[in-house]
């Protein structure tokens, strides 16, 4: 590509790099999601239920693909009228009369956002700047393409949360997945 192209480097060589490991990041949480036996689903013992760490994972990954907060639409099976919408939990607002945390999501609700966040990530990423020097959401000091590293490392620390959860339940192991699928493929 020439320089008049408008594309500066940064661009050209990481733009199919971060779609690769956000679908390497997305397709293990996938299959985090899909072994998952019943049971573990909702099962307590953990701060946060299985399906509130999956669909924590997907709505931030989701946002912070977005431009900027303003910007974000939230997914169609988004329940958005309690106190803390990403589904974890969080110290209460003693002042809120909205119930603290959703309903729990079936996995099949999961496994929708799942798909949703996963067709959104090449046109999201096509879209971003990465040479910005500001990521877009103000409580973030850092420029666009660090705050996709950050978003990338949130998803893969939830993902192996999960994955860490399912093998001492189950034994069963999650498959590595180094990079997904070639932007175009």
């Amino acid at each position: 590509m020439s320089a008049d192209s408008g594309l500066d480097t940064v661009s050209i060589t990481m733009k199919p790099v971060l779609k690769r490991q956000y679908h390497a990041g997305l397709g293990m949480l996938r299959h985090a999601v899909e072994a998952c036996p019943d049971p573990l689903w909702s099962a307590g013992g953990h701060t946060s239920a299985y399906w509130q760490v999956a669909y924590h994972t997907l709505f931030f990954t989701h946002f912070y693909l977005h431009g900027d907060q303003a910007s974000f639409r939230p997914w169609e099976g988004h329940q958005g009228a309690v106190q803390h919408e990403d589904a974890l939990t969080s110290p209460p607002d003693p002042a809120s009369t909205r119930p603290l945390l959703p309903e729990p999501y079936s996995r099949d609700a999961v496994l929708a956002y799942w798909q949703v966040c996963a067709d959104f990530v090449d046109p999201a990423v096509d879209a971003m700047d990465l040479g910005r020097a500001d990521c877009g959401f103000w409580w973030y000091r850092v420029s666009k393409l660090e705050h996709q590293l950050i978003n990338l490392r949130h998803l893969q620390h939830h993902t192996a949360q999960l994955v860490d959860r399912l093998r001492t339940a189950t034994g069963t192991a999650s498959r590595w997945l180094a990079s997904g699928p070639a932007p175009g493929a």
